[in-house]
């Protein structure tokens, strides 16, 4: 049997824009990407502290040391700019693999960089 766990977490960016006039996706840091292990192209949740949304989308990634946490297509009406998001993504492993994977946990800065 496979269980979903947590795969990654970037904990607590800012949004820094909202492009409704885009085909979809979220825009992260390239930096935070490579941090958290997550490749382009790859299913992420977005929680939005701010208004308790929960969506899911996919990484496409943004210029290194940027700190862009942007949100494309539909899910730009989803989230305003300064919101709070956490992003998650998940991988599916047998319970033994569970027992003792570890996530990768990304904590970066007010300005959306790495500490």
């Amino acid at each position: 049997m496979l269980i979903h766990v947590v795969k990654s977490k970037i904990h607590r960016v800012k949004v820094t824009g909202a492009e409704l006039n885009y085909i979809g996706s979220i825009t992260i840091d390239q930096d935070l990407l490579d941090a958290a292990n997550i490749v382009e192209g790859e299913k992420v949740q977005v929680v939005n502290n701010n208004n308790g949304e929960r969506l899911e989308t996919y990484a496409i990634p943004g210029p290194r040391a940027s700190g862009e946490i942007t949100l494309n297509g539909a899910a730009a009406r989803k989230v305003s700019k300064d919101d709070i998001l956490i992003l998650i993504t998940y991988a599916m492993l047998t319970q033994e693999e569970a027992k003792t994977f570890k996530p990768a946990l990304v904590f970066p800065n007010q300005d959306n960089l790495l500490i």
